[in-house]
């Protein structure tokens, strides 16, 4: 994947975490949140002042019922230790979520698209119009 590693942490699905990532050229930014039950990545833009957020848009990236379940040595957690990288092209408008090597989210900012792998929820139709479906061509087509 060819772009900026912005971020790079640690995780374990199910558990609480909340990781962000803005751009330093521009207002857009993205959230990583699993809240223990269900895990969204979220599109955002900072208006011009740089004090309020919008939404532009929201991934499903998994739900923690979903994830094999197996102690965590460090924690004694139930859990599953993931590696998150938050990843940005190099001209600051796209955006892909990585998690474990694989991708499983990306956001064009420039043709206002939000793409994963389950393509839930459908687009909606204020920001992501078309197709959700996020593909290998795609990830290669953007880095």
């Amino acid at each position: 994947m060819n772009g900026y590693l912005m971020k790079e942490q640690t995780i374990t699905r199910g558990a609480d975490v909340f990781v962000e990532s803005f751009t330093p050229e521009n207002r857009y930014g993205v959230i990583f949140e699993d809240d223990g039950d269900t895990a969204y990545f979220y599109a955002l833009e900072k208006d011009a002042s740089g004090g309020d957020q919008r939404i532009l848009d929201a991934l499903h990236i998994y739900e923690a019922d979903d994830e094999i379940k197996i102690a965590d040595d460090e924690t004694g957690k139930e859990g599953r230790t993931s590696k998150l990288l938050i990843v940005w092209s190099k001209d600051w408008l796209k955006c892909a979520l990585v998690i474990d090597g694989y991708c499983h989210a990306l956001f064009d900012f420039e043709g206002q698209g939000g793409y994963n792998i389950n393509e839930f929820p459908p687009p909606n139709g204020f920001w992501t119009k078309g197709d959700r479906k996020l593909s290998e061509e795609k990830i290669r087509q953007f880095f």
